[in-house]
């Protein structure tokens, strides 16, 4: 008999979409009463996680129906089995964690746990809970690697970058990025893109900027210091090039880095295709890196670079200078549009990197300009 609007997985969703933050909130603290050695894999501000767990429930709820989008499913939650690798989720927590959430989704439904919807649901949190446990139990390598930080300059009062050396080289390939914890915040988790490809070395790069209300960016810029040790997790991300097509690149602030990242593998293969590199900032003197690209264009005949500022001067507050660079032009306005208004790029393959704003509003002025939509990249925003 198929189950009613009252009954099943969608009755569930429903109750806890009702107060989301009220069901989470209980939920762990069930959890951190059971079993109290469990709270110091969290962070001390539970708000991100909170938030997490109620997104991943309620798109199991909504997913588990439709048979077409099992894989997908599947996909997701082998990830997260793998990403929680790096709290300290060991395989015996998840019958914690199943049997704990199993209680509060009783607890919240009441007299409507019975029949279809305590079966449903326990069958769909058994699968979840199980998916995850098995592919952090199939895992190979260490669930976390570290570097130490060797060198950290500022290039103004709000970016800096760092450097560090690893003993555990080529765990990511150029414009991937990475899962990173710095000491300053213990089991807070941020995700940070190399500027530079692996090397037999274990040098890394990243440029970071202080992000307005950004505890972690704030501490890296501002209290990083050689000999930190980082931390460090799964890589993500799949951006790569098609070799047989002329490329596009267009980054914004230190969404360069993962473009550098990919820009310097490129230079060691000799069937690289004509590439453009639009790199903007909101002022002149934050184009912080290209002195960089300028050197790289000068060795690499396929390499274009130009460069764009929204404003023609520094504010005020700006102490870094700005100076011509023969060989990059250099346009004022906002970076998507420089771009489009150059030429016709609908036979080249496009990758885009920054904000989540500069990527919408430039993967929409490529759309319109006449790119394919299959042929522009960038990461989840």
């Amino acid at each position: 008999m198929a189950a009613t609007a009252d009954e099943g997985l969608g009755a569930v969703a429903e109750a806890i979409a009702h107060d989301p933050d009220g069901f989470v909130a209980d939920f762990y603290t069930r959890l951190f009463a059971t079993r109290p050695d469990l709270r110091e894999l969290f962070p001390a501000t539970m708000e991100h996680q909170r938030a997490a767990l109620f997104g991943v429930l309620d798109h199991i709820l909504a997913t588990v129906p439709d048979l077409d989008a099992h894989p997908d499913l599947i996909a997701l939650l082998t990830q997260l089995g793998l990403d929680h690798r790096k709290f300290g989720v060991a395989p015996q927590h998840y019958e914690v964690f199943l049997d704990t959430l199993l209680t509060e989704i009783a607890r919240l439904m009441g007299e409507r746990w019975k029949g279809s919807t305590a079966d449903d649901t326990t069958q769909a949190m058994m699968l979840a809970t199980g998916v995850m446990r098995g592919a952090a139990m199939t895992a190979t390598g260490p669930a976390t690697w570290h570097a130490r930080v060797v060198e950290k300059y500022r290039m103004s009062r709000d970016l800096a970058v760092v450097r560090l050396i690893s003993q555990a080289p080529g765990v990511y390939v150029a414009g991937q990025y990475l899962e990173v914890q710095v000491p300053q915040w213990p089991r807070v988790w941020r995700s940070l893109s190399p500027s530079i490809p692996p090397n037999p070395q274990g040098e890394l790069e990243f440029h970071v900027r202080a992000v307005p209300g950004g505890s972690v960016s704030t501490s890296i810029v501002s209290e990083t210091a050689a000999g930190d040790v980082w931390t460090f997790a799964q890589s993500h991300g799949t951006l790569a090039i098609d070799p047989t097509l002329p490329t596009l690149f267009v980054a914004g602030g230190t969404g360069l880095a993962p473009v550098r990242a990919l820009l310097t593998d490129m230079a060691y293969r000799v069937d690289t295709a004509p590439t453009h590199v639009f790199y903007g900032t909101r002022y002149p003197g934050e184009l912080y890196d290209r002195f960089s690209l300028a050197r790289l264009a000068g060795t690499n005949p396929w390499l274009t670079v130009t460069t764009v500022s929204e404003e023609e001067h520094n504010p005020w507050w700006l102490e870094v200078g700005f100076s011509p660079i023969p060989g990059v032009d250099h346009h004022i306005g906002r970076v998507a549009d420089v771009a489009v208004a150059q030429r016709d790029w609908s036979d080249h393959q496009a990758i885009i990197a920054g904000s989540p704003e500069m990527i919408d509003y430039t993967r929409r002025a490529l759309i319109i300009a006449g790119v394919p939509a299959s042929r522009i990249q960038h990461d989840p925003v």
